[in-house]
Order: structure tokens, then sequence, then C-alpha cells
């Protein structure tokens, strides 16, 4: 694939995680997470986007939205679990993304908040229609998901250099 050609990067926040006495990497998904993770990957196989990589953070939370949200998909992209997603900030996840192969045309990053809001903020240059409006409304709740674009190879990704071209959340508040 020519790097000319758009590329696509989705931001997708864990669903709705417990509050058990374990670590806090070991949170696993609450009852409502358990719903919401598959509603949420069907809105993403409602985007069309045929994801070739998905960046799974290797938190409990992660894994479970992830194993639940996979399954509407209609098919199963590369999936690399990478440690550094959990606790990141947006320039330690651009450079993750500046990692990813060329070959790679769309990928879903599954991580946390604050990190995920900020990655898509950090990034978004521009948005088009009201993407931009609804995010700043409704912030980043868990299983919402950011849609950016940009053109080039991974390796120019940084901040400002993405259109942010779609954005959904669960129609209940966090």
């Amino acid at each position: 694939m020519s790097v000319a050609e758009p590329r696509r990067i989705v931001v997708f926040r864990h669903a709705k995680a417990d509050w058990p006495d374990v670590a806090d990497h070991e949170r696993p998904l609450a009852e409502r997470g358990r719903q919401d993770a598959p509603v949420a990957g069907r809105r993403l196989a409602d985007t069309g986007i045929s994801f070739d990589l998905a960046l799974c953070s290797t938190a409990a939370r992660t894994r479970e939205t992830w194993k639940l949200a996979v399954h509407e998909l209609p098919h199963r992209p590369r999936t690399v679990y990478e440690e550094r997603i959990y606790e990141a900030s947006p320039g330690e996840l651009i450079t993750l993304l500046n990692e990813t192969p060329d070959e790679a045309r769309n990928v879903l990053l599954i991580g946390h908040n604050p990190g995920a809001q900020g990655l898509t903020q950090v990034l978004a240059g521009s948005a088009e229609g009201d993407a931009a409006e609804r995010l700043a409304g409704r912030g980043f709740p868990t299983s919402a998901f950011a849609v950016l674009t940009f053109t080039g190879s991974w390796k120019t990704l940084e901040p400002e250099s993405a259109t942010l071209t779609g954005y959904w959340a669960p129609g209940r508040t966090p």
C-alpha cells in the first residue's frame, strides 16, 4: 500500500470495569461492561473499517473488552497485546503508533483514559461534522471510540496530523 493512501486509527476505551479488591491491572469488567462491549463491537463493525491490526493493553478489562467486541467484527484482525498502552500518555501512545508497520492501513487501539481521550485530542488537528462537539460534550466514557484519519507513514504521525472523522459513545452517561 502507498503511504499516500489514508490510514485510520480507532481509539477504543475499554468497557465499564468492576472494582474488586485486586490490583488495578487485573480489574475485570463489570456486568454493564460485559453488556456494552459487544454493542461497541457492533458499532465498530458498522463503521465499515476493516482493521489490519489491533493493539490492546494487557490489562484484564481491555483484554476482556476486546474478546467480547471482536466477535462482532466481520473478520478478526491480527492482535498484539501491548503492555505499554496501560497508563500511557498521549505522547507514549503516538510513539507506539509510530512503530506500526506501513503495511497496516487501519489500526484499532484498545486502551484506557485519560490516554484514549488525550490521544484523540492531541492527534485531531481538525474534525468532520459534529464529531469534535460530541467528543467535547461526552468526553470519553467507557466503551466509547473515536475514528481518526491521516495520510502518510506511521512514522510521520504526530500531534494535529489527523482528522477526527467519527465518534461514538454508549447512550447512557458514564
